[in-house]
């Protein structure tokens, strides 16, 4: 069977700049990966380049055994959902939930085009899919941060991607917020119509079980890629953070201590 994602060797250099090196790195079905890594370590380069708003300087990139460069990378970006806070600044206040959802079968922001009535049908389905299905016809201004996070989650949904990065998710939510959204997010990656799933975080305690992999970055290359429990350790950690870390694991979630001269301090 083809992998859902295939990278081999990808180098992306910018002026002076090397921003991702030899990055190899594959996704197979049933897979749900976890990226992992310091600011400035290649995760937002190795994004862009795989959802086509970057061009990688060497090595090859595939989506369903499509490669970039071969294929219109256009379709091939339509099959990768993405969800990240950079979305919410472009969407209307006024705007409905549902037409924001909806929004995501034609790749528009704000929008415009003529919908119909299958796809306001499948827009309701999506929202009651991410548990919102009463809050169709509330505004955008006066839905909670963690709401709109499943909002644009039914929104990429609506394309029916093969894959869906969720790029820092839970950004801007309080505990308890955060801790409700990481219970749907861990049933979301288990449900059988689910893409494959990509999180980008700086925070292990982020990686719910679901998550079956892991891919931790330092300096635009990969440390190491494959089974979460493999790949997740204190020794990869503290490599890829530059600093003595202890990784433990309590009822299949995860929590990072970094040392600090005496005492420590959770990451």
């Amino acid at each position: 069977m083809k992998p859902v994602l295939e990278v081999e060797h990808l180098h992306l250099a910018r002026g002076r700049a090397t921003l991702l090196a030899d990055v190899s790195w594959r996704v197979d079905r049933g897979q749900n990966w976890a990226i992992v890594g310091p600011n400035g370590c290649g995760k937002t380069s190795l994004l862009r380049t795989l959802t086509g708003y970057l061009s990688a300087s060497s090595g090859t990139l595939s989506l369903l055994g499509h490669r970039y460069g071969e294929t219109d990378w256009r379709d091939l970006r339509r099959q990768v959902g993405i969800v990240t806070s950079a979305l919410q600044q472009s969407i209307p206040p006024a705007e409905k939930t549902l037409e924001t959802v909806i929004s995501g079968r034609y790749a528009q922001l704000d929008l415009w085009a003529k919908t119909t009535s299958a796809d306001e049908k499948d827009g309701r389905r999506w929202l009651r899919h991410v548990g919102l299905g009463e809050l169709g016809d509330r505004e955008w201004l006066y839905l909670s941060q963690g709401e709109r996070q499943r909002v644009l989650i039914a929104r990429a949904l609506m394309a029916s991607p093969q894959v869906l990065i969720l790029d820092e998710p839970c950004s801007g939510l309080d505990p308890v917020a955060r801790e409700h959204f990481l219970a749907f997010l861990d049933r979301l990656a288990r449900h059988r119509r689910s893409p494959a799933l990509i999180l980008v975080t700086h925070h292990v305690e982020e990686i719910v079980p679901a998550f079956t992999h892991a891919l931790v970055m330092r300096a635009g290359r990969v440390l190491a890629a494959g089974p979460r429990d493999n790949v997740l350790t204190s020794r990869q950690l503290t490599t890829a953070f530059g600093q003595p870390v202890t990784l433990s694991r309590r009822g299949g979630r995860l929590a990072l201590t970094v040392a600090r001269g005496r005492g420590t301090e959770p990451l």
